[in-house]
């Protein structure tokens, strides 16, 4: 059987056969298509402005540094005019992370882009090891998300950098759609789903001396349609060196059941992975009182029109195939507020029963008085404790701050504080040293 000829160029050979739609291309076309794709997601997802310093998040893994590459040659290709720089977070795993970041700080010398390293231990006091030697090796990964995620913030706060962008993919994206199911915590799915997460402040986030506020830090993920085969492959052809061992933790995580189930997808039918990121939008504007800035693939702005057509013919997007415009959740819940305050003010309209037909022509004499017939109907009672059932649906939580460490957060005390709470409490104040005497 004769070699494939590449489908875009029409005379190298076929290496790759692309996981997304399965088209025959050697590698020069895949490597461009993979760039081109990627800066036309930046560009009509509007991530940057020009001149705006960006730290990208590298751990050393796969996706961060493909995502240093692309940026850095897109940025150099299209004159964006970025500045960028590179932000670690070392989370204190012996065996793994000091490993990784020796290959973020081999990236930084080769791309010519500044590092700053934070860590666990220099901003909380504890090591990923001290925490898992604390509590086990259930639930560990719940302090290490809440833990980078603010190191990350603010990392770029000593940077003076109001935008980080992470390497997540597609896969990940759907793998954190499928758990936010798993758990029912739909309204997450607005920032799950969403290719740029921001405070309502982020816009005002340098101060007048330049400084970053740690709650103004914008998130983004330009590589949120990529596949993460595809994003090996990229890394595999363009040589990059980057860190390939996994966490030694991270098998007990519960996103490791979610990874499975989106990888047997993968293999039946493997365009599933963006069918389950675009429902997951679709669901995420269902939601009640949902961020309504919330816009992804399935959205009719003018920059995501032709790919909605494309989603459309194809069946993969929920809302297209569904012929569903989203909101309906938030309507009928708005419509059982109004009923149930009308029901609480005493507005609420009294039914009354037909009148009686008559036997014979005298109508006025033979009609029963519809007044006869009325059904009153009581207020509904609040629940107890003085509760209106009108405010049900309302949001409940306001964003604010965190009143011990001023990071962003809905309640008075953010996770991270109350989890380092709970560490400190378990950590002797003295240590009692045995003599060999």
């Amino acid at each position: 059987m004769p070699p494939h000829t590449c489908e875009i160029c029409k005379t190298a050979r076929a290496q790759i056969v692309r996981p997304k739609n399965h088209a025959r291309i050697c590698a020069p076309c895949f490597t461009a298509i993979f760039e081109d794709e990627t800066a036309e997601t930046i560009i009509s997802t509007k991530l940057f402005e020009r001149g705006e310093k960006v730290a990208i998040g590298a751990s050393g893994g796969k996706d961060s540094t493909v995502l240093a590459s692309v940026l850095k040659t897109l940025n150099d290709r299209y004159d964006w005019g970025l500045d960028l720089v590179l932000l670690s977070v070392d989370e204190g795993i012996t065996g793994y992370r000091d490993h990784s970041l020796e290959a973020v700080k081999r990236h930084s010398a080769q791309y010519n882009l500044p590092l700053k390293i934070v860590s666990y231990a220099e901003l909380y006091g504890w090591s990923m090891d001290q925490v898992v030697a604390q509590i086990g090796k259930k639930g560990n990964c719940t302090y290490c998300g809440v833990f980078r995620r603010q190191a990350l913030d603010r990392g770029a706060s000593m940077l003076g950098v109001g935008h980080v962008v992470t390497g997540h993919n597609a896969d990940d994206v759907a793998e954190t759609v499928l758990m936010n199911l798993l758990r029912g915590d739909l309204p997450r799915l607005g920032r799950a789903t969403s290719i740029i997460t921001s405070t309502p402040s982020a816009k005002a986030a340098t101060g007048k001396h330049g400084e970053v506020g740690i709650t103004n830090v914008k998130r983004s993920k330009p590589l949120m349609y990529a596949y993460e085969k595809e994003i090996v492959l990229y890394a595999h052809h363009k040589k990059l060196d980057y860190f390939s061992t996994e966490c030694l933790y991270s098998p007990e995580a519960f996103r490791g059941s979610a990874r499975t189930l989106i990888k047997n997808l993968e293999r039946i039918r493997p365009e599933s992975i963006l069918d389950v990121v675009r429902s997951g939008i679709d669901m995420a504007k269902l939601v009640p009182n949902a961020d309504a800035s919330n816009k992804g693939a399935c959205s009719s702005d003018a920059a995501t029109v032709a790919k909605g057509a494309e989603d459309e013919a194809a069946g993969g997007c929920g809302t297209a195939a569904g012929g569903s415009s989203g909101g309906e959740m938030a309507a009928m819940e708005k419509r059982l507020r109004e009923d149930e305050a009308a029901a609480t003010n005493g507005a609420e309209t009294e039914i009354k029963a037909p009148a009686k037909p008559t036997t014979n022509g005298d109508d006025a004499a033979q009609a029963i008085d519809a007044t006869q017939n009325t059904v009153p109907l009581r207020p509904k009672k609040g629940k107890r404790g003085g509760e209106n059932p009108g405010n049900r649906g309302k949001p409940k939580q306001t964003l604010g701050s965190c009143e011990r460490c001023g990071y962003l957060s809905s309640q008075a005390v953010c996770k991270a504080c109350v989890l380092l709470e709970g560490l400190n409490k378990a950590r002797p104040r003295t240590e009692i040293e045995v003599s060999g005497g």
